[in-house]
């Protein structure tokens, strides 16, 4: 099985800290342009499924045994893509320190992967999790990065808690239990997908039995994530923070940017993207979709037709202004390739904006524990009580 032994690929600390790490992962296709696929929380490599289809024009691993006819058909050509899983999931090294897994230091892991294949520069595109990761590759080494596309992604810290209602509530509690591949799947769905999309007729059943069944055996195939990779991912997104610096690096790049979501995700929450798009004017796009989390696979025509677009339009090094569906900035500080210039007036609103977004999220977030608390203590309270035994029917 292939893996990168991410310590080769680096030097003093890093080199001294990821001694003995390993990082599975998978290419497919062949060809010139390299694409980089980073997943997010609790995924493997192979939830990329629909895209590397899309972009090698194969499923087929190039380390599979198959004949190579079976991994030259397809939409893609000219592509050799790689996805791999994370640290901490699938197969790649479970470090046992939470301070092990930061955004940071999984892009190092990232850039590694891309050392070891012998990548100079690649498409670098991230999911949720996977995506703050691309965000930091892209800033920390933007001369190796070509494009950018971040799919259902938010800024990190407080921007991670979904949206609070009944229903989200609901998912996280029933999260927490899951103990076998069955309740996992089960909750995955409502997590990964719109209430519509699963509802859909499929033949004779509906797309959430389908689906079911299939998450049932990727789960059972991969296996339960264990309590280390959880919560050190669960760590790399709530220290996640995209900067100023980093936002000057991505910007002063000035390769292109796909921002691609679902406006219906109860995870990653429609305006964060929105804002970090916004912050990232006029390099970015937004592309605004029907669908839940995992829109990649909710919509999948529309996402590969989105990422190839960009590859195309990266490569045609079009005019970013050219590129933007955005609204050009008025006020607050604007970063430039080579300058950032900013207006009192602008920044004062700029950070008050901020102060207030923040309080609105922790006053929803404390609700949030509030009602969860109370639903603890009103389902023990019930368990408690006397149970009135009725004469019995004989």
């Amino acid at each position: 099985m292939p893996f990168c032994e991410v310590g080769k690929y680096q030097n003093g600390v890093d080199a001294t800290g990821n001694n003995g790490t390993k990082i599975f992962y998978r290419t497919y296709g062949q060809g010139p342009v390299k694409v980089l696929l980073i997943i997010g929380l609790a995924a493997t490599h192979s939830s990329w499924e629909p895209q590397i289809k899309a972009l090698a024009g194969t499923i087929t691993p190039n380390d599979s045994e198959s004949p190579a006819d079976d991994r030259s058909s397809g939409e893609g050509g000219g592509m050799e893509v790689c996805a791999f899983d994370n640290r901490g999931m699938g197969l790649s090294s479970v470090p046992t320190k939470k301070s092990e897994y930061t955004t940071s230091i999984m892009a190092k892991d990232a850039i590694a992967i891309m050392d070891h294949l012998g990548w100079e520069k690649a498409h670098v595109f991230g999911h949720s999790m996977g995506a703050m990761i691309s965000c930091k590759l892209a800033a920390m080494v933007p001369e190796r990065v070509l494009s950018l596309a971040l799919l259902n992604v938010t800024g990190g810290g407080y921007e991670c808690i979904p949206r609070l209602d009944r229903q989200t509530l609901s998912i996280a509690v029933r999260f927490l239990k899951a103990k076998t591949p069955e309740q996992r799947a089960a909750v995955d769905l409502d997590t990964h997908y719109s209430k519509e999309y699963l509802e859909e007729d499929v033949g004779t059943t509906t797309r959430r039995a389908v689906l079911y069944q299939e998450y049932v055996k990727g789960i059972s195939a991969s296996g339960m994530q264990s309590n280390y990779g959880f919560d050190g991912q669960i760590n790399a997104c709530w220290t996640h923070k995209i900067s100023r610096d980093d936002l000057e690096s991505l910007c002063s790049a000035g390769f292109l940017i796909s921002v691609i979501h679902g406006r219906h995700d109860v995870i990653a929450q429609l305006s964060h993207a929105k804002r970090l798009a916004k912050k990232l004017h006029p390099y970015a796009r937004m592309v605004e979709l029907p669908g839940g989390h995992r829109v990649s696979h909710e919509r999948t025509e529309e996402v590969n037709d989105a990422l190839l677009e960009l590859i195309k339009a990266s490569t045609s090094k079009i005019s970013p202004y050219d590129w933007t569906n955005l609204p050009k900035k008025s006020s607050g500080w604007n970063i430039t390739p080579l300058t950032r210039k900013s207006s009192p007036e602008g920044s004062r609103s700029s950070v008050m904006t901020d102060i207030i977004g923040r309080l609105q999220m922790f006053l929803l977030f404390f609700f949030g524990l509030f009602m969860l608390a109370f639903e603890f203590m009103r389902r023990g309270v019930s368990r408690v009580k006397s149970v009135r035994v009725n004469a019995a029917l004989t």
